[in-house]
Parts: C-alpha cells; structure tokens; sequence
C-alpha cells in the first residue's frame, strides 16, 4: 500500500470517524446496502491518475438552485472541472469525497467559479431534489462555483453513463473524481479517494497544458 500524501490524512481521518460510526454490520452486503463502499472504504490507498476520454451531453439539468443549466456550456464551458458523485442520505464514501472537494474549494480561493469549477453530481435524482442538494451543500459551505446537479432520472442516468459512473444500484456507485479541462478535452480519472493535494496538482497540470499550448500559438 502506498504512503499517503500530507492532506490525505484529513480524508483519512473522516473515514476512521465513519467507519467507527457506522460499526461492524459493514460487512453484510445482504443487510448493510453501504457494504461495497465500506469496502472500498477499508481497502483505500492513495489513487493515481488515469488519462480518459469523456463525451460531455448536451443536456439540461438543475442546479441546487432549481435553476436549468446546461451541462457542457453553463456548468463546464471551457474551465477547468473537478467532477464527483454523492448522495445526500450516503453515509460512507460521499461525505469523504465532498471533504475532499470542500479542501479543494479552500486551495482554490478567487479561481473558484472562474476559470475552475466545481461539480457534485446526484446519482439518486428521484430523491436529491434541488432543495435537497442546497441544504447539504449549505452544511459544506459550498461556494458559487462548487455546483451541485441533479435533474430528471433519465437524464442524469446517461450523463452517469457517460462519465462513467452509473450503477443500476445508486448505492453502488463509485468512489470517483473526474478533473478535466473543458477547452482541450482532457480528462482524467481517480478512484478511490485523492487527496485536495493530489486534485491541485491535476488542476496545475492543466494550467500547464493550456500555458504550453498558448505558447506555441504565439510563435
């Protein structure tokens, strides 16, 4: 197992407290309907990176604030993403990945909601109404530029699918970020749990990238 980085440690502190919380039923997967993501939970070590292709959909969906936005030209447009995906009534992985992202949130300060965005999810839209998504997130002190999404189910059934995080069971859904940039198509892919660390340092790469590539337009 690898060594975890400095900031992993406040995610990895959250799932101690979790896990602790939560007690030994975890293991039941025929009672406990967590029991996949407690798994995960107890098998986390410091993910890496992995270079994916994403077909961002032209879809709408509503934000915490019950207002409609499009997905690839309001939400995403051409900044540079940080994508998760959680459920309000989750007790095990979503509360990690959204300490993650709120970490992020802190590092990011006046970027946030201009050149980078934030973006959380619902994979259970029949009961994460806009209402919802903005009490939970309110408790997270979420910002402007951390948007949280969910929508009519088939819609965001396929954008699920098309991020790669869909399971016929929400429960079962993965412990997963995205980070990406809108303008080039880069995407890449963590499972498990990174560090804000980690996030930043794809974010950085991204910078880099677009750096580079304005460089060579100017020659």
């Amino acid at each position: 197992m690898s060594t975890p980085a400095p900031g992993f440690g406040a995610a990895i502190a959250l799932l101690v407290f979790l896990a602790a919380v939560c007690g030994p039923a975890a293991a039941d997967s025929n009672t406990d309907p967590h029991a996949k993501h407690r798994q995960m939970m107890n098998e986390q070590s410091e993910p890496k990176a992995k270079a994916t292709r994403l077909e961002i959909p032209d879809v709408r969906l509503l934000n915490r604030n019950g207002v409609s936005v499009g997905l690839r030209e309001d939400v995403i447009g051409d900044r540079i993403v940080v994508v998760d995906f959680v459920y309000t009534t989750c007790t095990t992985i979503c509360p990690v990945l959204s300490a993650i992202l709120s970490q992020v949130q802190n590092r990011l300060g006046d970027r946030l909601g201009n050149d980078v965005v934030l973006v959380s999810l619902s994979v259970d839209p029949l009961r994460d109404t806009p209402q919802r998504l903005q009490a939970y997130s309110a408790k997270l002190r979420a910002g402007e530029g951390w948007i949280w999404l969910t929508g009519n189910k088939q819609t965001v059934d396929d954008v699920l699918r098309r991020f790669g995080a869909y399971t016929p069971s929400f429960e079962d859904h993965p412990s997963m970020i995205l980070v990406g940039d809108g303008r080039s198509g880069e995407w890449s892919r963590f499972l498990g749990f990174p560090g804000a660390e980690k996030i930043m340092e794809k974010i950085g790469e991204l910078d880099a990238a677009r750096g580079a590539q304005a460089a060579v337009r100017e020659k």
